[in-house]
């Protein structure tokens, strides 16, 4: 049984670290302007939707560059954004994935830096990953809104 649910686990993400859907390379560092940038966008959807959340942008190694939380958005998303932003930027996709990945194979949830909820992407420039977004607060869906609308900012 051990070996199953361990096959499984090793297939389940291999196909989806694997996948040449998410093959862009680490690029330079986001840059402060950068990150701010991507911030202002991703506050601008949150407020023009009424959403309270925090908002964490990492570097490609999960280092945190620039954070900033809502006025009245719970404090439990502080940490949750950051873990968003740092699960998209270390394996190079949209914490969607794993969210989609983790209802065929619930293994993924232990496997470390895995967060099964969107609400992080990878800020990509020039095809590379430069940082990445993670929001949190609302509902999965619409803290990836957020972070699309912040990743979507930056040249």
């Amino acid at each position: 049984m051990k070996r199953t649910i361990t096959k499984l686990t090793i297939s389940s993400l291999a196909l989806i670290i694997g996948s040449t859907t998410f093959a862009q390379e680490y690029g330079p560092t986001i840059t402060a302007q950068q990150a701010k940038v991507a911030a202002a966008a991703a506050i601008e959807t949150m407020n023009e939707n009424g959403w309270r959340m925090a908002l964490s942008i990492v570097d490609p190694a999960g280092h945190l560059v620039y954070f900033e939380k809502v006025d009245g958005t719970q404090l439990a998303s502080i940490n949750v954004s950051l873990a968003k932003a740092r699960a998209s930027a270390g394996f190079r996709r949209p914490t969607r994935a794993f969210a989609q990945g983790i209802v065929n194979n619930p293994a993924l949830v232990t496997l470390p830096g895995v967060v099964g909820s969107p609400g992080g992407v990878p800020i990509v420039v020039n095809g590379q990953i430069i940082g990445a977004l993670g929001c949190s607060g609302d509902t999965g869906d619409n803290d990836e809104i957020a972070c699309d609308a912040g990743a979507a900012a930056v040249e």
